[in-house]
């Protein structure tokens, strides 16, 4: 398996998508200039110059026409994916955390941090109104006295709610339309760094700082699988063609250059979905990864890190033949991974 290594940042990656046919990769890091990319061969086709602080979060819309991008100068932008030209910047009253497209790419829906005297905030904005304020805001109270992040934005299948993942651990859905509280759990003891969603949205799966990852049914928030690491997870994704997950992390970004890349633990790690056992891993960076996302076609995966890389990793026929595990081959298959995932990380050094 051998990776394309995309250089278009010059700091940490904070985000990494596909677009809906698999065929574009879209990236954002802290140096204020998302890039998009050709799946096939990681060409860079173009950047998107105009922010003003870090990109924290960007989604395209289903046929690939407009990019939204949310950043910490407290605007999401929206950009014409063909040309690169801003169309249209919607101000915030803080740093804006997450941005996701609705189910009709006509509205969308963002999340703020706290900011001065104002609260963190969930806002739904409207593409076609003439205005740039938002159609609804909703006010994220602070918990005994302390302020609360909302840290990841979806909208449920239909457009039925907007999944809210917190810092606090907790998971909330909020009815798009009253603003009202619908349903809430409560999935870690810890921040909740990521959630991610599979691409018919009937399950998700949350990265947390207390070292695991939780897989939920979608629909009634159901937990259904706990996947137990040894380092914070910053980001962790459903194949869309096979049961399993990927999960990425990593020590601390404070204390990355007192550590080796082996010590540090900087690689991609694969589970089976069912079973809840990592059976392979995929080196390569030299930080945290940040960022994780599998083609929809789940020919390829794409990673970001703190080193300011992305790595666009295409995999090789002896993964795309793997059938699950029967107990008999269970120590074959670990074997077979472990030789294939030196190669890459073997072929850039």
């Amino acid at each position: 398996m051998r990776p394309y290594l995309l250089q278009g940042h010059e700091r940490p990656i904070t985000v990494v998508k596909y677009n809906h046919d698999g065929d574009l990769l879209f990236s954002a890091s802290k140096d204020q200039v998302p890039s998009m990319w050709r799946t096939e061969n990681g060409e860079r086709l173009g950047t998107f110059h105009g922010h003003k602080g870090t990109i924290w979060d960007l989604d395209v819309d289903r046929f690939s026409r407009w990019l939204l991008t949310a950043s910490a100068d407290a605007t999401v932008k929206m950009w014409a994916c063909e040309t690169g030209e801003c169309l249209q910047t919607f101000p915030h009253r803080g740093p804006v955390r997450g941005v996701a497209w609705s189910e009709n790419n006509r509205t969308f829906a963002t999340i703020s941090d706290p900011f001065v005297e104002h609260n963190a905030k969930i806002s739904i904005f409207d593409t076609e109104s003439d205005s740039v304020d938002p159609v609804l805001e909703i006010d994220i109270p602070k918990e005994h006295g302390k302020r609360v992040n909302a840290t990841k934005i979806w909208w449920t299948y239909l457009n039925e709610h907007l999944l809210v993942s917190f810092d606090n651990g907790v998971i909330r859905l909020y009815n798009p339309i009253t603003g009202d509280i619908d349903d809430e759990i409560r999935a870690h003891e810890k921040k909740i760094n990521r959630l991610q969603m599979n691409k018919d949205k009937t399950l998700f799966i949350t990265s947390s700082a207390d070292f695991t990852a939780k897989l939920y049914d979608a629909v009634n928030l159901q937990h259904l699988k706990t996947y137990q690491t040894d380092r914070p997870v910053n980001d962790a994704v459903i194949s869309e063609t096979k049961d399993h997950i990927l999960l990425g992390g990593g020590q601390e970004a404070m204390s990355v250059t007192t550590t080796s890349g082996k010590v540090g633990k900087f690689e991609t790690r694969f589970f089976w979905l069912v079973y809840e056992e990592e059976f392979g891993c995929v080196k390569g960076h030299f930080g945290p990864i940040n960022a994780l996302a599998t083609n929809p076609n789940g020919l390829n995966y794409a990673s970001g890190a703190e080193d300011g890389y992305v790595r666009l990793h295409f995999f090789d026929k002896s993964y795309l033949d793997m059938k699950d595990p029967v107990p008999e081959a269970e120590e074959s298959i670990d074997g077979d991974d472990d030789d294939d995932d030196q190669k890459p990380a073997a072929a850039d050094q």
